[in-house]
C-alpha cells in the first residue's frame, strides 16, 4: 500500500521552484531587480562576488523561464536592461517572506535586535510560540 502522505509531502512543481530559485546567485539577482535594479553593471555591483559570467549565465537562465525579460534600447552606446517579468514580480512575496524568515532565524544577534514585531511573531509562530 502507497503512503497516503508520500504524495502530499513531495510535489514536482515545488521541487522545481525551489531548485529554479535556489540556484547560487538567482535569490541575490532576483532580489536586486526586485529592488529596481536593472542594468548588468549595477546588479554585478549590487551583488559582492557575482562574477560576470555567473550573472550572464543566470539573466540566460531567468529569461528563459520567464521570469526575466531582457530589452536592448538601439542607442549609443546600446543599452540593456533587465526587468521581471510578471512571473518573475510575483515572486516578490516569496522574497519578502523568506527575508523575514532569515532576518528571524539567521542574522547574527546584532541584526536580530533589529527585527521587526511582525518577523517576531513570524519566528514565534514557525518555533511553535504564541504570539502575544
Amino acid at each position: 500500500m502507497a503512503n497516503p502522505g508520500l504524495s502530499e509531502a513531495f510535489c514536482p512543481y515545488y521541487r522545481r521552484a525551489v531548485e529554479l530559485i535556489g540556484r547560487r546567485w538567482t535569490g541575490a539577482i532576483l532580489r536586486a531587480l526586485a529592488s529596481g535594479v536593472n542594468r548588468f553593471s549595477d546588479i554585478a555591483d549590487t551583488v559582492p562576488g557575482l562574477s560576470d559570467r555567473m550573472l550572464s549565465e543566470r539573466l540566460k537562465e531567468l529569461e528563459n523561464e520567464g521570469i526575466v525579460v531582457r530589452t536592448v534600447h538601439p542607442e549609443t552606446p546600446v543599452r540593456i536592461d533587465y526587468q521581471l517579468t510578471d512571473k518573475g514580480r510575483s515572486l516578490r512575496k516569496v522574497m519578502e517572506e523568506l527575508s523575514s524568515w532569515a532576518y528571524a532565524w539567521l542574522a547574527p544577534s546584532e541584526e536580530a535586535s533589529h527585527v521587526t514585531e511582525d518577523q517576531e511573531a513570524a519566528r514565534q509562530t514557525t518555533s511553535g510560540a504564541e504570539v502575544a
